[in-house]
């Protein structure tokens, strides 16, 4: 038995944030009951055609989960959806700022019904604040938190994936598990929120006690660390590139004297330390790309595997694909689509059972299942398809 089996989740939400949290908990077990909007659902069902027809991103965070549409703008939709909510343990969601008060699923609302209920509200800025009626999305927060300040070589880059809405899920994912183990012990559900920009801010810490300490922002390295050397990519003689990292002293002695074949540069006065190395990174860097050229890569790898030092091809998407670490460990797996079958990878907790890995939901495709459940006859269902409420 997964550690979730008998929790229901009810998510209405969209896009990216919520979706992955709630994703999380399905593949631990949870039944988790997507709301939808009648015809359209999600909007991330659009956002590309990439694979067999939909959307990656839809794909990718939307398995094992049972999609309702519902048209919760009206009367008989707003019934239906508080009835769900009403024997769900969790409700997550993440709808534009104010929408869920409007629809009588304020935390507090919830909450009176039923003290057991946790609620999770993934927000843009806050529920509060100065900017809690703003809309927030993925490189709105990226901007706002600084990242794209720090990203990038010559101007400033957005992360190539939804940094700060995997970072939300990520928290939120976690607050519902907490939340549900405190619930054993006491009974009580839990009011939880989290921001896209406040997650993301988190993990600013590390530039941000930087520029508060030093005075100074770290610099745009492109792939190179901002503040360790010798930490960054170098060209073998085959033109292909190795990226190598040097994280202290040890391991800069021993790829001095074992891949450089030079141990006299460890106490060189220009690179003794990390923060000397940094200052000389220009000189540094010079050195190591000499020694690289007379290499290929895969010699120049297996120089350095024997020297202990930390070294990584630089792939593509394509290259990733196709990783022997993948391969070999078992952690692809066929999931059903409404386009058909593709690969997903498992999640990468191991919990020594398998996940759940079930198929991704056609749009509203358990609801006529669902609302059988809430006691709704087969001639009410039809009706209800005739008013387009579901």
């Amino acid at each position: 038995m997964l550690p979730l089996t008998g929790i229901t989740v009810v998510a209405l939400e969209h896009a990216v944030a919520a979706p992955f949290a709630t994703r999380q908990l399905a593949d631990l077990g949870a039944r988790v009951i997507k709301i939808e909007r009648p015809g359209a659902g999600d909007f991330a069902r659009r956002y590309d055609e990439s694979i067999k027809g939909q959307s990656s991103y839809f794909v990718w965070l939307n398995r094992s989960k049972e999609s309702v549409t519902l048209d919760v703008k009206s009367p008989d939709g707003r019934e239906i959806l508080h009835e769900l909510v009403g024997r769900a343990d969790v409700l997550v969601q993440n709808l534009g700022p104010g929408a869920a008060d409007r629809l009588g699923l304020s935390a507090a609302a919830v909450r009176a019904r039923d003290p057991r209920t946790i609620v999770l509200g993934i927000t843009g800025w806050g529920s509060d604040g100065p900017w809690a009626g703003r809309k927030a999305y993925d490189l709105l927060a990226q901007c706002e938190a600084g990242l794209v300040s720090l990203t990038g070589a010559e101007e400033p880059a957005r992360v190539g994936i939804s940094v700060a809405d995997i970072a939300a899920g990520m928290y939120g994912f976690s607050a519902v598990l907490a939340a549900l183990y405190r619930r054993q012990a006491t009974g009580e559900g839990a009011t939880l929120e989290v921001s896209l920009f406040e997650a993301l801010a988190e993990w600013m810490g590390q530039p941000a006690h930087y520029t508060a300490g030093s005075g100074r922002q770290q610099p745009r390295a492109g792939a190179r660390h901002a503040t360790i050397a010798p930490y960054g990519p170098f060209t073998a003689g085959d033109g292909r590139t190795i990226l190598i990292s040097i994280q202290n002293e040890t391991e800069w002695a021993r790829f001095c004297a074992e891949f450089l074949g030079a141990p006299e540069l460890a106490t060189d006065p220009r690179f003794a330390t990390n923060t000397l190395r940094v200052n000389h990174r220009d000189a540094l860097e010079a050195l190591i790309e000499a020694r690289f050229a007379g290499f290929d890569a895969p010699a120049a790898s297996a120089l350095l595997d024997r020297a202990g030092i930390a070294n990584a091809g630089v792939n593509t998407v394509g290259d990733f694909l196709r990783h022997p670490v993948l391969r070999e460990r078992g952690r692809w797996r066929d999931v059903d689509t409404p386009g058909g079958p593709i690969r997903a990878l498992l999640p990468p907790i191991s919990l020594g059972a398998e996940p759940r890995m079930d198929p991704v939901p056609a749009v509203g495709e358990h609801t006529a299942a669902v609302l059988a459940e809430l006691g709704r006859s087969r001639r009410e269902i039809d009706d209800l398809a005739d008013k387009k409420i579901i």
